[in-house]
């Protein structure tokens, strides 16, 4: 099972991006046979006009759709920015609402800022439920004082609670994903 992550952050030295490392780490150590982190900074501002029938999208957005497209579940993990999702996390979903990589995909949304994210976290559950995307609820956290709880030099969760209800949220994540269906010969 190959599990992708979306980091909302594009900041090199993102609590969230090592909280997203941490995310990808617990998962490979949960079972997970493939993890991998969709880049998104790389992205074009969506353009509907760029995206109509018989266009070619950008290369970045056909290996954005490619990544989500091949993943068994995604997490996104996201800081909040004035009581929502950051804009290059919804620029992202935005080039990904016409087609249909999202459809029934397991998804799971942690967002973690000095606040704890519940804003950005329900926008991001609304959108992903439109887009048609599997939230699992049991899988989603918001984490309030994220700073506190990681250690941004060697990339690690500090906080023992943490740890396990991301544990937690990594196996609810992993009991949604489908099967593959098999086909008998």
């Amino acid at each position: 099972m190959m599990l992708l992550a979306i980091s909302g952050s594009l900041r090199a030295a993102s609590s969230n991006g090592v909280l997203m490392g941490a995310v990808l780490e617990l998962a490979r150590a949960g079972g997970w046979d493939e993890t991998a982190v969709a880049r998104i900074g790389e992205l074009p501002l969506f353009n509907p006009d760029l995206d109509g029938e018989g266009a070619t999208p950008a290369k970045p957005v056909g290996a954005l759709r490619q990544a989500v497209g091949q993943a068994d579940a995604v997490v996104v993990v996201s800081p909040e920015y004035a009581h929502g999702v950051p804009g290059a996390l919804k620029n992202a979903l935005d080039w990904l609402v016409s087609s249909a990589e999202f459809v029934d995909k397991p998804v799971a949304v942690i967002t973690a800022s000095a606040s704890g994210g519940e804003y950005a976290n329900a926008q991001l559950r609304e959108t992903l439920r439109m887009m048609t995307a599997t939230v699992v609820e049991e899988a989603c956290l918001t984490v309030p004082g994220i700073a506190a709880k990681v250690d941004q030099a060697t990339g690690d969760i500090t906080d023992d609670a943490l740890r396990e209800a991301l544990r937690r949220a990594l196996g609810a994540l992993r009991a949604a994903v489908r099967p593959a269906s098999t086909t008998a010969v």
